[in-house]
């Protein structure tokens, strides 16, 4: 930080790369996650990646984005994803599906979806697991030592989203109960449609704290409807 040498990479612009490698970071957030996960669990599920190009068909997928965000994101639900396909398939000690990731490049979004074969999701819980502190994981226990837990405290996938939409994204999940989860992040494609998303407070929107009036709706007992 203070040597004669910058430590940031050259084509940086501060904490954002112009020319961000999509798949490269894939690869080494799922490397990280499968080191925790081999820890806990003593194997771990393969990866598998595709990719599609409709800009530059066989082209390299590049974005201009911070890489920390997107390895924050993509490490978070590959540690859920490893987690739920080990414990889902406890029997089969030798035969893990893998990890199925689709990196896909549009015209105005980037999108990457993470698929997993670790018996999915009830639907009734799908919105809780974006609420800071829900997790179904036990709590991490003080006795593990320096080693980083794999989950349990529940702010993964809600720090996730909040990345994802910081620059107009997204994170989503969609799941097949008993069979498998799909998480997909939405990206910009075009730098110039990225822009922060920023809370406003001024006169106007304290209005909207503020005001206890209900804005009426088909579900209430509105004479109108």
């Amino acid at each position: 930080m203070f040597g004669k040498d910058k430590t940031g990479h050259k084509r940086h612009i501060g904490s954002i790369d112009p020319n961000c490698d999509v798949v490269a970071i894939v690869k080494d957030a799922y490397e990280n996650a499968r080191f925790l996960c081999d820890q806990y669990y003593l194997a771990s599920p393969e990866l598998t990646i595709e990719t599609h190009n409709a800009k530059l068909p066989g082209g390299k997928i590049e974005c201009c984005y911070i890489p920390s965000h997107l390895y924050h994101i993509l490490f978070e639900l590959f540690k859920n994803s490893m987690r739920a396909v080990m414990e889902y398939h406890d029997d089969d000690q030798n035969e893990y599906p893998p990890i199925v990731v689709a990196v896909v490049s549009g015209l105005e979004d980037l999108t990457i979806k993470m698929s997993d074969e670790g018996g999915g999701i009830p639907r009734s819980v799908i919105d809780q697991l974006f609420h800071y502190t829900y997790t179904t994981a036990p709590q991490p226990s003080k006795a593990d030592g320096p080693c980083a837990p794999l989950a349990g405290y529940g702010y993964g996938l809600p720090l996730s989203r909040l990345y994802a939409r910081y620059f107009q994204g997204d994170l989503q999940v969609y799941s097949l109960e008993g069979h498998s989860t799909d998480c997909l992040i939405y990206l910009k494609a075009l730098s110039e449609e990225a822009n922060e998303l920023l809370p406003v407070f001024n006169t106007t929107s304290s209005r909207h704290y503020t005001s206890g009036i209900a804005t009426p709706d088909w579900t209430g007992n509105n004479p109108r409807f």
